[in-house]
């Protein structure tokens, strides 16, 4: 069913790189929610007035704000296509995260309503009146609410869209909260016992979950989350597939919505090579990496001493004792500058990010056991860290 609504309504679904094929994808998910919510909304609501059960009705009104956050998520997706402009340069596409925000506040607020409205239900309880119309109602429901889920999940994987997996969590969290308001009504019907606000407390729990965890996966990215593992790889793979590239760092991954990424990183060169191939050959790769993970690429040329055997030396003894303090340090931009009493090594030491705190000590531990091993050699250490 997926599949068919996306080649009926989506032209070039395969493209997804492609703002306006993202738009789409964004407007379809929309209509789907606003669709299927008002309709679920409609048939919750009736069934709860006949029944008098405010799990039922509250379950109506989470279907309601549901509805809206498609709203939300399809204006979300217009406005995230937006092209640049003087005032975003960069693009707009950082508000497809804010609409999914937008969405986890909404589920949040629905959430703690059905908690208050429940609680009162609890101390005050009312007569109900259950009908096999409300059973089937609910079964309905789940039914419609799990593919709606999947649905989202789908598409979201697709386009690598939070908002979406927000909405798709949203719909996960319908299909448990209705099934507990079915189980609800089931044991009323069976015992006579009223659980009915009991239930509207576990429905409610269960929303306030589902918007916290949407919340949180929605925020990410607008804080500045590390980008992909599997991304930076392939990233790496590709610049290195250059046989003049001898290596690389500094590595960066600016996010500026999906499909709207910065990648700068430093390429390393021997100092041998002719300049104007290396600029042709890093034009190149900067062009490919646009292409294939659809960003804007700058590549930094450094050059490399790759014949000189005391630097060599050095360096490799270097990175052996910074091995020994931790196997996650790493060097690069290792130079010697000579002198007729003494030598300097200038090098970046990166470490992890939890590490920065120390810099100064750890810069001053391998300076200090730099010069034990070597009293003709100063060490010159910038302390780094790495954002991928």
């Amino acid at each position: 069913m997926t599949e068919l609504l996306v080649r009926c309504f989506i032209r070039d679904s395969d493209h997804v790189e492609d703002a306006k094929v993202r738009q789409a994808y964004g407007r379809l998910s929309g209509l789907v929610g606003i669709v299927c919510n008002v309709i679920l909304f409609t048939c919750k609501l009736l069934a709860g007035l006949m029944t008098g059960a405010v799990s039922i009705m509250a379950d109506a009104f989470n279907n309601l704000s549901d509805a809206a956050s498609s709203i939300v998520t399809l204006i979300g997706f217009y406005m995230a296509g937006k092209p640049a402009d003087p005032d975003h340069p960069f693009g707009h596409g950082r508000i497809e995260y804010l609409s999914g925000l937008f969405v986890a506040a909404a589920i949040l607020m629905t959430g703690f309503e059905l908690l208050k409205t429940s609680v009162e239900k609890i101390l005050h309880p009312e007569a109900l009146s259950f009908s096999a119309i409300s059973i089937v109602i609910l079964i309905a429901s789940i039914l419609m609410k799990m593919w709606m889920a999947r649905f989202n999940f789908n598409l979201g994987h697709k386009i690598k869209s939070q908002a979406m997996q927000a909405t798709a969590t949203d719909s996960l969290s319908d299909c448990i909260a209705t099934s507990a308001v079915l189980v609800g009504v089931i044991v009323t019907m069976i015992t006579g016992k009223n659980i009915d606000g009991f239930i509207g407390v576990l429905v409610a729990l269960f929303v306030c979950v589902a918007g916290f965890n949407a919340a949180k996966e929605t925020i990410q990215p607008l804080l500045g989350q590390a980008p992909d593992p599997d991304l930076v790889d392939n990233i790496k793979k590709r610049v290195m597939q250059e046989d003049m590239i001898l290596g690389i760092h500094d590595l960066v991954i600016h996010d500026y919505g999906p499909g709207r990424r910065m990648i700068t990183l430093h390429a390393e060169i021997s100092y041998k090579e002719d300049i104007m191939e290396a600029h042709d050959m890093i034009d190149n790769v900067e062009r490919d990496l646009m292409q294939e993970f659809q960003c804007t690429a700058t590549i930094h040329m450094d050059p490399v001493v790759t014949d000189d055997e005391e630097l060599n030396l050095m360096r490799e003894k270097v990175e052996a004792l910074v091995r020994t303090l931790d196997a996650s340090w790493k060097i690069h931009d290792f130079r010697m500058v000579r002198g007729n009493t003494h030598s300097n090594l200038i090098f970046d030491l990166v470490v992890p990010t939890d590490a920065l705190k120390d810099k100064f000590e750890i810069e001053a531990k391998v300076r200090d056991l730099i010069h034990i091993m070597n009293p003709n050699y100063n060490a010159v250490i910038t302390v780094e860290q790495s954002y991928v």
